[in-house]
């Protein structure tokens, strides 16, 4: 769990995962030169299952993450934010998908995205084999980054690579697809907190994924997908930025989100007491 300048929500996000049901983990928390009250956040549990890291440096999320896979001594290494919450069951359910299919190298799963103050908005669903998730890769990999689980070592053979910002999950995955193998649960297992959008990081994602796509389609001298690439990313940036500039940046994150049904309303409901404070 790579943490910067979450001292109003780590608290949350570290109580989700002492209350897993699962309870063989490690919590590596990568603090990354905060300047807020985060670290202090960070030591204040005394859980003996949780490490925490720091140098007082900024090195960025990529650096924070690769240095955790190294330090990782766990078969599996599974990925989270200081501001989202693990359902109870999260790791349980996927460990135990693990070690069903010995050949998936990376699971996610369903989840929940709810505003800063627990409200639910709505739930992203995705899609549940290889082939789906990488049905159009010049599109993008619908898999969230916060729900990953995988093989320690297909982490090892694949990091992050260096320099890319807010797309990194997504060039690791283009850069890895076509010799690995995917899948995610149906279950919502996962909270992410998306309370609103800021523009600045949702085009620097996007710039960083479509060039990646690119610089690929001209290697294989696919050019006309490269031009279909631009236009395709150019498209989906032109209406990010009519949403926002508007003030309808709501109606991008309904898109995201489809409707949660009652029962699952209910159960959000009963996490996020649990984990609230």
């Amino acid at each position: 769990m790579p943490v910067f300048n979450c001292e109003k929500t780590l608290a949350t996000a570290i109580r989700s995962i002492l209350n897993q049901t699962y309870g063989n983990w490690e919590l590596l928390l990568m603090e990354d030169g905060s300047n807020d009250n985060t670290l202090n956040v960070a030591r204040s549990f005394s859980d003996p299952r949780i490490s925490v890291f720091t140098d007082h440096l900024h090195r960025g999320r990529v650096a924070r993450l690769n240095l955790a896979v190294t330090m990782s001594r766990g078969e599996y290494f599974a990925r989270m934010d200081g501001d989202d919450v693990a359902y109870p069951e999260r790791l349980e359910r996927q460990v135990e998908y693990l070690g069903r299919h010995p050949k998936i190298d990376l699971l996610g799963c369903s989840m929940l995205v709810f505003k800063d103050d627990g409200v639910a908005v709505g739930c992203r669903p995705v899609p549940g084999t290889h082939v789906q998730i990488c049905q159009r890769p010049s599109n993008g990999f619908y898999i969230g980054h916060p729900t990953w689980i995988g093989r320690t070592q297909w982490f090892r053979a694949h990091p992050y690579e260096a320099g890319v910002m807010r797309a990194e999950d997504q060039v690791l995955l283009l850069n890895s697809y076509s010799t690995s193998s995917f899948a995610s649960l149906p279950e919502i297992l996962c909270g992410y907190r998306e309370d609103r959008l800021v523009l600045s990081k949702m085009l620097r994602g996007r710039y960083e994924f479509a060039t990646a796509v690119f610089k690929g389609c001209l290697e294989r001298q696919e050019y006309f997908k490269a031009i279909g690439c631009v236009l395709h990313h150019s498209t989906k940036a032109f209406v990010d930025v009519l949403a926002i500039a508007t003030g309808l940046n709501y109606l991008v994150l309904a898109h995201r989100a489809r409707s949660l049904n009652p029962p699952s309303l209910q159960r959000w409901a009963e996490v996020w007491a649990q984990v609230k404070g």
